[in-house]
């Protein structure tokens, strides 16, 4: 399922959102070594929605979608 929705992300030229900090690190990392990646943001479920919207609207701001090719973020920066 990970590598499914990992796939289509970067097929649509997407930074993905997730919540799964468990297990999607360990498929993005298996998934860039095929292909590259727009990129993928983590957001614990426990981060305030409020808190999570203020994160990602600073990293839209702040960077340009080429920066996280292949990268991952963890929210909060």
């Amino acid at each position: 399922m990970n590598l499914t929705v990992l796939k289509i992300a970067a097929a649509k030229g997407c930074i993905l959102v997730s919540h799964d900090v468990r297990t999607m690190p360990r498929y993005f990392h298996e998934f860039i070594h095929r292909q590259a990646s727009p990129g993928l943001i983590l957001v614990p479920q426990k981060l305030a929605l409020s808190a999570a919207i203020e994160e990602l609207l600073l990293l839209w701001m702040a960077s340009e979608s080429n920066e996280w090719v292949n990268q991952i973020c963890y929210l909060p920066v």
